[in-house]
Formats: C-alpha cells, structure tokens, sequence
C-alpha cells in the first residue's frame, strides 16, 4: 500500500497528464509555445541549407569570374538564369550596363552611379531573401519566457484557488498547479533558447556573406569604372 500511495503522486504529475489537467488558458499558452518551438527548427534548418547553398554559389561564381573569362561571355551565360548571390548583383550591373550604352549613354558619371544603384538593389534584395524569417527567431527568443511566465501566473492562480477550495496547504493539493506553472515555464525557455541561439549565429553568417557581396560589389564597379573611362577615351 505505502509503494502504491509514493508512485501515485508520480503519475499524477506526469507531463501528459499534468498537460491535460491543466486549464484551457495554461493549454493554449503551452500549445502556442510548442508551435512556436517547432516552426523554430524549421526556420533553423531552413536556413542553415539556405546560407551553405549561398556560400557555395559565391565560391562558384568568384571561381569563375577570375578565371579569366570575359564579361559579355559570363553575362550571356547567367541573363537567362536564375541568379542568386553575386550572380545577381554581377547581371544587375551588366544589364544596366548594356542598356545604357544602346541608348547612347553620354555621361559616365551618370552610368556609373546607375550601375553602383543597380548594384546596391541587387544587394539589398539578396539580404532581404537571406535574413527572412530571422525576425521571427528574435521575437520567440525575446516574447518566449515571457508567455511562459504567463502560464506560470496562471497555474500559480490556479493552486492558490486549488488551497482556498480544499482548505489544505497539502502537497498533494499544492503540487499540480505549480507543476503546471513551471512546465509552462519550461516550454517557453525550450523555445525560447534555441531561437537566441539560432538569431545570433544565423544573423553572423548572414553578415558575413554580405560583405563578401558588398566586396564583390565594389571591386566589380572600379573595373567598370575603368572601362567607362577607355570607352570614353576611345571616342575622344
């Protein structure tokens, strides 16, 4: 009898039951969490594919942009793809390149601040692609513990009401609301952790790979720079 009356307090304050036995606002808070926690990890993986694709993209087109290889030749073969990454940033400049010296571009200062323009469009798209969703990761990280914290006022209330109905200060009688209040608790922290975590570090890499394009960037405008003045030097 004394094993069954020590085990039976265990299986009351079970996850699932403790779960189940909690009220609907405790419930909802702990299911809002729980989805949070899980569309974190999909977000999480997501870009951590996304970012190793990009860096391999980059590594690619740096490989085949200093080979050697001209640059109406690397523009006919990327203008009909989908381009990511420098890629786009280099037919962006090239496009506005192209189109202006058909209409007969006359200033050169005026075509370089296009191209720098294009450029930086390009670049600002690619950022918007790589660091969405990361917003996300910064609200749960930051809004988390304190819906758990949330849940846990809740359950608290709940075991103060629990004492006031039974009129017993008795563990039996104390333990499940409070044990509601710190799995809310829980809950919320294991969401939570992870997107601090996952922000922090994602939002690093995505830094990263943006100075390698802003880089990229600027060392593509001085060449065109150049040719700007030959073109220019050529006509007068």
């Amino acid at each position: 009898m004394e094993s069954t009356a020590l085990a039976e307090p265990g299986v009351q304050l079970s996850i699932w039951h403790l779960f189940w036995q909690a009220g609907w606002v405790v419930k909802l808070v702990m299911i809002g969490l729980l989805f949070a926690s899980v569309w974190t990890w999909a977000i999480i993986v997501d870009k951590v594919v996304a970012y190793q694709r990009m860096r391999s993209s980059l590594n690619r087109f740096e490989q085949v942009f200093w080979s050697g290889q001209s640059l109406e030749e690397l523009y006919r073969g990327l203008s009909d793809r989908a381009t990511t990454g420098m890629s786009s940033i280099f037919v962006a400049a090239m496009r506005e390149w192209k189109k202006s010296f058909e209409k007969g571009a006359k200033s050169p200062l005026g075509l370089q601040t296009r191209i720098d323009k294009a450029m930086d469009l390009a670049l600002t798209r690619e950022m918007e692609r790589l660091e969405g969703r990361l917003g996300f990761l910064a609200t749960i990280g930051s809004a988390g513990p304190f819906i758990g914290l949330f849940g846990t006022v809740v359950g608290i209330m709940t075991s103060f009401q629990a004492i006031a109905g039974s009129k017993s200060t008795s563990l039996a009688v104390v333990a499940p609301g409070i044990a509601e209040a710190l799995l809310a608790t829980a809950i919320g922290l294991l969401a939570a952790i992870p997107a601090v975590i996952a922000y922090n570090k994602l939002s690093s890499d995505a830094g990263k790979i943006a100075v390698r394009m802003e880089g990229f960037a600027d060392e593509f405008s001085a060449i065109l720079s150049r040719q700007i003045d030959e073109k220019v030097a050529q006509k007068g």
